[in-house]
């Protein structure tokens, strides 16, 4: 049997799976402790404010991949573009060209919703995917450094 890929879009119901793709993907970045999401949070900022989108890559009725993307603003364009904060498949679905499958069908919802460009951040350690995203054409943007803040710092800076 041929391997068929598909795509399709979260649902509410998909909420627990989410979370384990999200979970594995930590798993691989090795930042499980960092993990700390759960189900009714993730429902409640996907689905119910709808900051975020995921969609499945399925492989025969399978849940093989996923990417969780939302939209960023680039003032200079004067247009939204898509972030993709997350993409991940599974081991034993690697190696097939799913990856591509994934950025291609992000391009083309971008494309589609009139998006001006797409991002995303890499682990500098992560060099299959860096060389994944070259061999794309995307270019790294090495004149920016990315700032965070988060937990009691964030909490400090507000008040």
């Amino acid at each position: 049997m041929k391997n068929i890929l598909t795509f399709r879009y979260a649902i509410r119901k998909d909420t627990g799976l989410i979370l384990q793709f999200i979970k594995e993907l930590a798993e691989y970045e090795k930042m499980s402790d960092e993990v700390v999401a759960d189900e009714k949070m993730l429902e409640q900022w996907i689905f119910d404010k709808r900051i975020a989108e995921v969609i499945f890559a399925v492989e025969n009725g399978k849940e093989v991949g996923f990417a969780l993307f939302f939209y960023n603003f680039s003032t200079f364009l004067g247009k939204a573009g898509i972030y993709l904060e997350d993409i991940y498949i599974k081991p034993e679905y690697r190696r097939k060209g799913y990856g591509r499958a994934i950025f291609k069908k992000l391009a083309c919802i971008a494309v589609e919703r009139g998006c001006g460009r797409m991002e995303w951040s890499c682990l500098d350690w992560n060099k299959p995917s860096i060389d994944f995203y070259l061999s794309m054409g995307a270019k790294p943007m090495s004149d920016w450094t990315v700032y965070r803040l988060t937990g009691d710092t964030l909490t400090s800076l507000a008040e």
